[in-house]
């Protein structure tokens, strides 16, 4: 009967995904920064606020809600900078199905975020096609939307 040792190192199949991964951001191009807590939408309030007073822009796979924000709603620190929040709803899919696609939209919004330099809400409705599509597809749409809120903002 052979004992084979115990080994600690982590598996293969683990690294393996990550290297998967880290090649896949390679390829989708250089991300850098990261999404940080004064560049996202957080209160219930201002979301209702984009919502009832903002503009849409609508694309294939995403609704965006937009609303350009005046300095004296803004907090000081980030009176400048754009703030982004996203939506989705339970009818998108389960919990995992859920947070994929919040991790996929708020890569996409990482990309995508020094092209908006205006002083706006932005509030993201993702659809359900947003799980299945070609993840530079998302990035592109995200980018076409920033456009037109930077045009429609200035």
């Amino acid at each position: 009967m052979d004992v084979q040792p115990h080994s600690s190192a982590p598996s293969n199949s683990s690294s393996a995904s990550r290297q998967r991964d880290s090649e896949a951001v390679e390829r989708a191009g250089s991300i850098a920064g990261k999404f940080r807590r004064s560049a996202k939408l957080l209160r219930h309030a201002d979301f209702q606020r984009v919502y009832k007073l903002g503009r849409r822009h609508f694309g294939t796979h995403m609704t965006v809600f937009y609303l350009k924000r005046d300095d004296v709603v803004a907090r000081p620190p980030s009176a400048g900078t754009p703030h982004v929040g996203f939506t989705v709803g339970r009818v998108l899919g389960g919990a995992v199905e859920r947070n994929r696609i919040k991790r996929r939209m708020r890569e996409a919004v990482r990309a995508n975020l020094p092209a908006l330099t205006v002083p706006a809400d932005v509030v993201i409705n993702p659809k359900k096609t947003a799980l299945a599509a070609a993840f530079p597809l998302l990035r592109n749409e995200v980018a076409r939307a920033f456009a037109v809120i930077q045009e429609k903002c200035s």
